[in-house]
């Protein structure tokens, strides 16, 4: 009897120790598959998204820095001038002026931005002077622009002929109605995991077609086009600025991705949000766009928007691809 007591006890205590090392296993393959980060990344709006993902993957490839990465890539679509959403070739406002927003911030929460800037093909530059070389976050209107005389920046005509003729057409009836994903698809926005792990991010635009002169978009403005948290995870967004304005959109979906939210998930909501106030005010939503994209710390993202036409693009190791957004409106 005893020895088949100490038998049972014995193979009771090598069952348990079998179960607890497989649960060990386990849990050690788990935490190694969570630890793998997906980096570096780089995601950026629309389709002009793609070309210019590909001058950031050139530096991050290269174990770049995010920063210097987001800042080359929307400098592609800036020089574009058929590109009309932004920099040069930009639709005017309705006085016939190219006026450009941008910001951009870094891993350590430095930033720097410019609105309502006149004849710098290169916003986002001037920004991450800014951000680099005054005491300030940004500079605007004639402020903006002597500044960027002073720091070397070349003075040009931003108002490409084929942006001219639209701006003199629509002068015969000067209807201010923009038409979702074409006169409000008006952005680019980048945000980067580099080869260290860490975020930035940069956004540019010549905002609204036709625009009163002196409107100023969400884009420049941290917290609502753009935001980074280097624990965290950053987000941008495009479309109707005064609606991301509204809920300080970028800052929010990066909160809902601390509070545990997928990248994906927290647009969701922030594109919901926007749609309960839009609603609650008796506006359309078939006016309005927005859309955003977002990045966490390992390299996940997703986006949301509120009607079909977003699309956004993503390079990684895996190569380039543009993607549809999912949307609210069916």
């Amino acid at each position: 009897m005893t020895n088949r007591r100490s038998f049972l006890k014995t193979a009771a205590a090598g069952s348990l120790a079998m179960a607890l090392q497989s649960y060990a296993a386990k849990q050690a393959a788990t935490s190694q598959k969570k630890a793998v980060v997906n980096k570096p990344i780089v995601l950026s709006t629309w389709n002009f998204g793609l070309e210019a993902n590909g001058a950031a993957w050139e530096i991050l490839q290269a174990n770049g820095r995010a920063l210097d990465a987001v800042e080359a890539g929307v400098r592609v679509p800036e020089a574009d001038p058929t590109q009309r959403s932004v920099g040069y070739g930009g639709r005017p406002d309705r006085d016939g002026r190219v006026t450009l927003d941008a910001c951009i911030m870094d891993e350590q929460a430095n930033i720097g931005s410019v609105a309502c800037l006149e004849f710098i093909k290169h916003p986002i530059s001037v920004a991450r002077a800014v951000m680099e070389k005054t005491p300030h976050v940004m500079l605007v209107g004639d402020g903006a622009l002597q500044f960027a005389l002073a720091q070397g920046f070349p003075k040009e005509n931003l108002l490409v002929p084929e942006s001219e003729k639209e701006w003199k057409e629509w002068l015969k009836t000067s209807q201010y109605k923009p038409i979702a994903n074409i006169e409000n698809h008006d952005t680019i926005g980048m945000i980067a995991l580099d080869s260290q792990g860490n975020l930035s991010g940069a956004c540019t635009t010549s905002g609204m077609a036709y625009k009163m002169h002196g409107r100023v978009g969400d884009s420049p403005i941290i917290g609502a086009g753009l935001y980074v948290d280097n624990e965290i995870g950053a987000a941008t967004a495009t479309g109707h600025g005064e609606e991301v304005i509204r809920i300080a959109g970028c800052h929010l979906v990066v909160e809902l991705m601390r509070q545990g939210k997928s990248p994906q998930q927290a647009c969701e909501e922030a594109v919901l949000r926007i749609v309960k106030l839009t609603q609650n005010r008796g506006k359309n939503l078939k006016d309005i766009q927005v859309g955003f994209i977002a990045l966490d710390k390992q390299g996940n993202y997703g986006s949301y928007c509120i009607q079909g036409g977003f699309n956004y693009a993503v390079r990684d190791v895996s190569g380039p691809k543009l993607i549809d957004s999912s949307y609210y409106l069916k």
